[in-house]
């Protein structure tokens, strides 16, 4: 491995960590089309520096993009709390409207130098550790290292500084007001992190890896726990695998890097909402078949208790004729069979005649006061 391919996963790693953290507070407040709006429109911010500074280096265009995210959020709460339009109707108002003009501004105003919508958008780790630091002779590494690790330490050590009044305003921000905690402080203050880190990842990565890197990570580890410190850590994990697989699919298939990053987070999270542990869809489909068979398995042991001091006792105990009695169909009449045998409600006598246990005749009686 070159040191250039491990220049990209470090820098797409950090990244990754870095979008991960505030991702998860996007996600739990069900903002996540806003990390998609303010990753775009901090180009008019961007580009608005751009044409005052002169400069593609200066830490101006930094502050310039924060301001820009935040005037979107003030612009998308004011439309929202209008009550004229809702927050995704407002948000789809807000968004186009900046990115457009920033469009404008870009093909108008700086279209000789390297801001443009591709690189934006799109992005290219490859190109990245060719832009480096050097002071006095010596190579520090690439620029978008550092940047992206300045970040991430900045992102790690707000949430930690912040952590409480972050959890309290995102799960409960009646509560949070009631106790001093300024809710909207904390949601600007968390605006302007999400500015401020996608503006950093934009020259390596693009937007729409920014986005990616922000909710998939936040969104599958939602359903994997729901322990909010957990959950940081988890995404940051699924965010830095997504990215490093990713290099490596890019690497075997000769694609775009950035393109081939976001689909394996896809993977990452639909394999996460396939099999997740208790939640994801295979342990929900177990989980109604067990309460389906439970049900039946009750349903079979009222049906035996009605009838087991009856002269057609040994007719309706009898197993093939449970279809025809408790209308099931052949094979899930012998699967609840096998489910209460399992569970000792019912015993099998050996010639295809079922008799209820005590403990099934217990259930039966309290299943059917219930």
């Amino acid at each position: 491995m070159t040191s250039w391919q491990i220049d990209i996963q470090f820098i797409a790693a950090m990244t990754a960590a870095a979008c991960a953290l505030p991702g998860v507070f996007l996600v739990l407040r069900g903002m996540a089309l806003m990390c998609d709006a303010i990753s775009h429109v901090v180009l008019l911010g961007i580009v608005i520096m751009f044409l005052i500074v002169g400069s593609l280096e200066s830490p101006l265009l930094t502050v310039g993009a924060a301001i820009t995210g935040l005037v979107t959020v003030v612009l998308v709460e004011a439309l929202s709390q209008s009550g004229r339009v809702k927050r995704d109707a407002a948000i789809g108002l807000v968004f186009p409207a900046l990115f457009s003009l920033a469009i404008i501004l870009v093909s108008h105003s700086a279209g000789n130098v390297h801001l443009d919508t591709d690189s934006v958008l799109l992005g290219e780790l490859a190109f990245a550790p060719f832009n480096r630091i050097v002071v006095a002779g010596h190579d520090l590494g690439p620029q978008a290292a550092w940047s992206m690790g300045i970040v991430l330490l900045l992102n790690v050590a707000l949430v930690f500084a912040f952590y409480k009044e972050l959890k309290l305003a995102t799960f409960d921000a009646g509560l949070a007001a009631s106790l001093g905690f300024a809710p909207a402080a904390v949601h600007y203050g968390l605006m302007a992190v999400v500015s401020v880190t996608a503006v950093q990842a934009f020259d390596a990565v693009g937007s729409i890896l920014v986005v990616a890197l922000m909710i998939a990570p936040a969104a599958a580890a939602w359903i994997l726990t729901d322990r909010l410190n957990t959950m940081l850590l988890v995404a940051v994990a699924l965010g830095v695998a997504g990215a490093v697989s990713g290099y490596w699919l890019a690497h075997l298939m000769d694609a775009s890097i950035a393109g081939c990053m976001a689909v394996m987070l896809g993977v990452i999270f639909g394999a996460v909402l396939v099999a997740a542990p208790g939640r994801g869809l295979v342990s929900q489909i177990l989980r109604r078949r067990r309460q389906r068979l439970s049900f039946a398995g009750s349903m079979l042991a009222i049906h035996l208790l009605h009838h087991e001091d009856l002269p057609e006792a040994e007719q309706e105990n009898r197993i093939a004729h449970l279809g025809e009695h408790l209308r099931w169909n052949d094979h899930f009449a012998m699967a609840v069979v096998r489910q209460a045998q399992k569970d000792g409600l019912v015993r099998d006598s050996g010639d295809g005649l079922l008799y209820l246990t005590s403990v099934g005749r217990v259930h039966a009686r309290e299943a059917v006061i219930r």
